[in-house]
C-alpha cells in the first residue's frame, strides 16, 4: 500500500434536516427555501453532526482502503476541531502535521437539507481553513509520500506552487482536485497542471481551462498538459484518458441521492485509493464511481465510503 498525503481543508458539518420546510420553490431556472421566513422559528426534524473538508474526506478514503494517509490541514482547538481529532484517530489518519491555529476559528458548514428531495443549501465560514500559507513544504521531506493528494487551497497559488515543486523534486506524485477559486486565474492554474500525475475536474471546469464543447474535445486538450485527466459530467459520468487508454464511463448504478455533499472528493480520492493499490486504470475508475455513489446514498461526506474489499457490480464503461 502507499503513503498518501492529503493537503486541504477540515469543516465540522452541522445538517438541519427537514422533511417539508426546506421543500424547494421555483423562480425561474433556480430554487430556493420556500417556507424560510425572515423572523419566522421554524422546528427542524433533525440535526446531524458531522465532518467534512476536501483534506478530511480524502484522507478518509485513501485511510479505508489500507493506505498510509496523512492530513494536512488547520484546525483550532475548539469543540469542532477536537471533533475533527477524534475521527481522524478513530480512521488511523496520521495527524501529526495538522496545525492548530489561534486566531480563528475550525471551518464550519451548515447545511440545510430537504430530507425528501435530497436539495441542499450550505452556509461555510471557512474560519482555519480560509488560508494556507503556514504550511512548510519541506515537510514532505520527512514524510517521504509516494502521493500528494490537494484539493482546494482557496486559490492560494504560492502554497500551491510550492509544495507541487517540492514534490516534484521528491519524485512524489500529484493529483490535483482544483477548486472554485482554483479557476478565478485561469492563466496560473494551466501553467500549475503540467506539473502534476492526475487531473480531476467536472465538466465546466474543464472548458474553462481548454476550448471544446465535448468531453472528447475537452479530455484531449488537457492531455496536452497533463499525463491522467478525469472529467465528469453529473449523471451523465464522465470521461478519462492517460494518454494510452480512454474511457467513457456512466455512474455506476441510479440510487436514491440523500445528500451530495462530499460526491466529488469521493470520486477522485476513490480512484487515486484504487489506483495506489495497483489496480488497473478501468478498475479505479469504477471504484470511484461506486464509492461517490455510497457518500450520496447516506447523509454525511464521508460516511459512505467504501474500503476497496466490497464486490462491485459492472457498470457502463467503454474504452474509446
Amino acid at each position: 500500500m502507499a503513503r498518501i498525503v492529503s493537503l486541504g481543508s477540515a469543516l465540522q458539518d452541522i445538517y438541519l434536516i427537514d422533511h417539508d420546510d426546506f421543500a424547494p420553490t421555483k423562480i425561474g431556472n433556480d430554487a430556493i427555501f420556500g417556507k424560510v421566513l425572515v423572523g419566522g422559528k421554524v422546528d427542524i426534524d433533525k440535526l446531524s453532526y458531522e465532518v467534512g473538508g476536501g483534506g478530511i474526506n480524502s484522507a478518509i478514503t485513501f485511510a479505508r482502503h489500507g493506505h498510509e494517509a496523512i492530513f494536512m490541514g488547520n484546525i483550532a482547538n475548539d469543540p469542532a476541531g477536537h471533533a475533527i481529532q477524534r475521527v481522524l484517530d478513530r480512521e488511523s489518519i496520521d495527524s501529526s502535521y495538522i496545525d492548530f491555529v489561534d486566531k480563528n476559528s475550525t471551518g464550519t458548514s451548515v447545511i440545510m437539507l430537504d430530507s425528501r428531495g435530497g436539495e441542499r443549501t450550505i452556509l461555510t465560514h471557512r474560519g482555519a481553513s480560509e488560508k494556507f500559507n503556514n504550511f512548510d513544504e519541506n515537510d514532505l521531506d520527512l514524510i517521504q509520500p509516494d502521493w500528494l493528494y490537494i484539493t482546494t487551497l482557496r486559490g492560494d497559488f504560492d502554497t500551491l506552487s510550492r509544495f507541487i515543486r517540492k514534490a516534484k523534486s521528491l519524485g512524489v506524485k500529484i493529483m490535483f482536485n482544483p477548486g472554485v477559486r482554483e479557476f478565478d486565474d485561469i492563466k496560473t492554474l494551466t501553467k500549475l497542471i503540467s506539473d502534476i500525475d492526475i487531473l480531476n475536474v467536472n465538466k465546466t471546469e474543464a472548458a474553462r481551462i481548454v476550448p471544446g464543447v465535448l468531453l472528447t474535445e475537452l479530455l484531449y486538450h488537457l492531455n496536452n498538459y497533463v499525463e491522467t485527466v478525469i472529467i465528469t459530467d453529473g449523471p451523465m459520468g464522465g470521461i478519462a484518458g492517460n494518454r494510452i487508454d480512454t474511457y467513457r464511463f456512466g455512474i455506476y448504478e441510479d440510487a436514491r441521492v440523500k445528500d451530495a455533499t462530499g460526491a466529488g472528493d469521493a470520486f477522485g480520492s476513490g480512484f487515486l485509493a484504487h489506483l495506489a493499490g495497483g489496480k488497473s486504470f478501468r478498475s479505479s475508475l469504477i471504484f470511484a464511481s461506486a464509492n461517490s455513489t455510497s457518500v450520496v446514498s447516506k447523509i454525511g461526506a464521508n460516511r459512505g465510503i467504501l474500503t476497496g474489499k466490497e464486490q462491485l457490480h459492472p457498470m457502463p464503461i467503454q474504452k474509446l
